[in-house]
């Protein structure tokens, strides 16, 4: 149940990077469908911040197209795969370790674009990140978002019944928080498309496009029931 099946992802081989150098590659906002290459454009000397997206799965690929890359996580081991790679590869990467729920620890309109997979179920209130993406970006730069589209969280853990409200939120329900625990899915939430996409567009966004995606394994996959959801968004 929930987005929290992505689970920690493989940091890219060696061999992927260099495919990615040669011009070969594909980056992932949710499970299944890669992001069109339109909505990244030219990367070569843009400043892209990945946020909540440590794991060395993205970040390598933005640095071989010649990106300038920050990447900012609250978990060491994803960011010690970061790590891990840019040693290997011979590159540079800014590397931070915050709590993407407070003020992110950059200037105002610092970044090209903001790169955010889907990582935002384990925040209760999602609307400041959106508020927090629009200050650090500059003006006319991208916000490319994952987000979860809540239907994960209504269902049971074989995807067959519906057995939860919502809003899902362990902190207010005890039931789902030892849900959660039966599944160790870690403290997740689900939010609305009011709080995911009418919260970006309070920001001060402009949504351009969008996409659904499915859990990539499961019932509501095999039934081809969207359960996430990605937009490219300008400030």
């Amino acid at each position: 149940m929930g987005p929290g099946r992505l689970g920690v992802g493989k940091p890219i081989s060696h061999e992927a990077y260099e495919r990615a150098r040669a011009g070969d590659w594909e980056v992932f906002l949710t499970p299944v469908r890669p992001v069109p290459r339109r909505w990244l454009g030219e990367l070569n000397g843009k400043r892209i911040l990945g946020l909540a997206s440590g794991g060395g799965q993205q970040m390598p690929v933005f640095a071989a197209l010649g990106a300038v890359c920050t990447v900012l996580d609250y978990s060491p081991l994803q960011l010690d795969s970061e790590r891990m790679v840019a040693a290997r590869e011979g590159y540079e990467i800014r590397i931070v370790r915050a709590d993407m729920t407070k003020r992110l620890p950059f200037d105002d309109g610092e970044f090209d674009m903001v790169f955010h997979p889907v990582s935002n179920c384990y925040v209760e209130e999602v609307r400041p990140i959106w508020r927090e993406c629009f200050r650090v970006l500059k003006s006319g730069g991208t916000l490319l978002s994952g987000t979860d589209h809540y239907v994960n969280y209504i269902v049971d853990g074989a995807e067959e019944r519906i057995v939860n409200a919502l809003p899902f939120n362990p902190l207010r329900n005890p039931a789902q928080m030892a849900q959660l625990a039966a599944e160790d899915a870690g403290v997740q939430f689900s939010h609305s498309l009011e709080e995911q996409i009418g919260g970006q567009l309070e920001a001060g966004f402009t949504l351009l496009e969008l996409y659904e995606d499915t859990n990539g394994e499961g019932r509501l996959h095999e039934m081809n029931i969207p359960t996430f959801l990605a937009m490219r968004s300008r400030k």
